[in-house]
């Protein structure tokens, strides 16, 4: 019996070691990752310009304490600065984090204005902000938040692509908007450009913050360097991890300077937050991402994925019911239960990829892809729907 917390539904599979989009079991199995850690192997397995600077990290110091400076944090957040819409950064070890940070800057703005009572948040349903009580509070998904007591309070929750229905439930309390503009684990929806703008104009209008959540569709995932940028706007607050330290944990929460400025000594803190390793660590992954024609090749294979998905779904209407997401965030809605629809390619097909709400199949490969990894992924989902369709005419009709 395992010794470890029962809280995950495991496969017995386990790794050896992973090269590019390709991970390596014990028994010298080979499989192509459209998991990539749900997101967060930006640059695939073993990236020789990450690798390098991980090991020279390790040989310098890998932990200080932000009770002093740290020269690679320091310039970590300026890069995150000038290449964002953000004046200031705090790091942390996760996405979780990251949000919580993100509604601590906003309450404390509010505080800091002399108006405590705007504390309240709008957030969407199907959104999933992480696994801490203030973060399932601000996802509002029932599942979730069963056995841990009442709901934190100060969230109000509403269906995504409505803002009629967003702006009745602004009232005087309400400080700000927290939404994905593409959702993971909700079932990988994107949010139309023209609805996000409508969110931008509702916090404009009522001097309220916009927060998002990009942990998992941001640095790059969606052909541009974050997805806001698709709707032309910018948000006041928003929370960043998973690809961020391309599997060091990492995550960052990055304001805006005047809503950020509120955030003085003794009003949050981390204690492996931004150390000296994981910020080595994260300057590589920029590094990257940012390097040139990263980005465009993301939006270029991205575009080459979808129009495969769009032959996939005209060829097995009977299992693609809709296509979802944006880039290199992924979903395809499906008639078999999605859960053994990823077993099934693990265990047959050597294929690696995610389920997510909604009966959603969720594709997450690393942004390093080529057309070649994106063809063979696809025909190993076709061969897996074509075993399906094979099974279902073996069995004999009942009469």
């Amino acid at each position: 019996m395992s010794a470890l917390y029962g809280t995950y539904a495991r496969s017995d599979l386990a790794f050896e070691r992973g090269e590019g989009v390709r991970l390596y079991a014990q028994d010298g199995t080979e499989y192509l990752d459209f998991n990539s850690g749900i997101g967060v192997n930006a640059l695939g397995h073993g990236d020789p310009h990450v690798v390098a600077a991980l090991k020279a990290g390790a040989d310098k110091v890998w932990h200080t304490s932000n009770i002093f400076t740290i020269p690679e944090q320091e310039k970590l957040g300026q890069r995150l600065v000038e290449a964002t819409f953000a004046d200031a950064v705090f790091f942390t070890n996760s996405g979780t984090e990251a949000v919580e940070c993100a509604i601590k800057t906003a309450r404390h703005y509010f505080f800091d204005k002399g108006q405590p009572e705007r504390f309240e948040i709008i957030a969407f349903t199907g959104s999933f902000h992480g696994r801490t009580l203030g973060t399932i509070a601000a996802g509002g998904n029932p599942s979730y938040l069963e056995g841990f007591g009442p709901a934190l309070p100060g969230f109000k929750h509403t269906a995504p692509g409505d803002l009629a229905a967003v702006e009745a439930l602004i009232t005087p309390a309400t400080c700000g908007i927290l939404i994905e503009p593409v959702q993971g684990e909700g079932g990988v929806t994107a949010m139309p450009a023209e609805f996000m703008r409508g969110l931008r104009e509702l916090c404009d209008r009522n001097g309220m913050l916009l927060i998002l959540d990009e942990v998992q569709c941001g640095y790059g995932r969606t052909g541009r360097f974050f997805a806001y940028e698709w709707a032309g706007i910018t948000p006041d607050i928003m929370a960043v991890a998973k690809g961020i330290g391309g599997g060091f944990p990492l995550g960052a929460c990055l304001a805006k300077g005047e809503v950020a400025k509120s955030m003085v000594p003794g009003t949050h803190g981390s204690t492996y937050g931004g150390n000296p390793l994981a910020c080595t660590v994260g300057n590589a992954v920029l590094d990257r991402i940012l390097g040139p024609g990263f980005i465009a090749h993301v939006d270029e294979v991205s575009q080459r994925l979808a129009w495969h998905l769009q032959q996939l779904q005209q060829r097995f209407p009977q299992f693609v019911v809709e296509l979802r997401g944006k880039g290199l965030i992924t979903g395809l809605k499906i008639t078999p239960p999605v859960r053994d629809f990823v077993n099934r390619l693990r265990r047959d097909h050597q294929l690696l990829a995610v389920a997510a709400g909604d009966n959603v199949l969720r594709l997450l490969p690393p942004l390093t892809i080529t057309e070649a990894d994106v063809e063979e992924a696809v025909a190993k989902i076709a061969a897996a729907f074509t075993a399906i369709d094979a099974e279902a005419k073996s069995v004999p009709a009942i009469d």
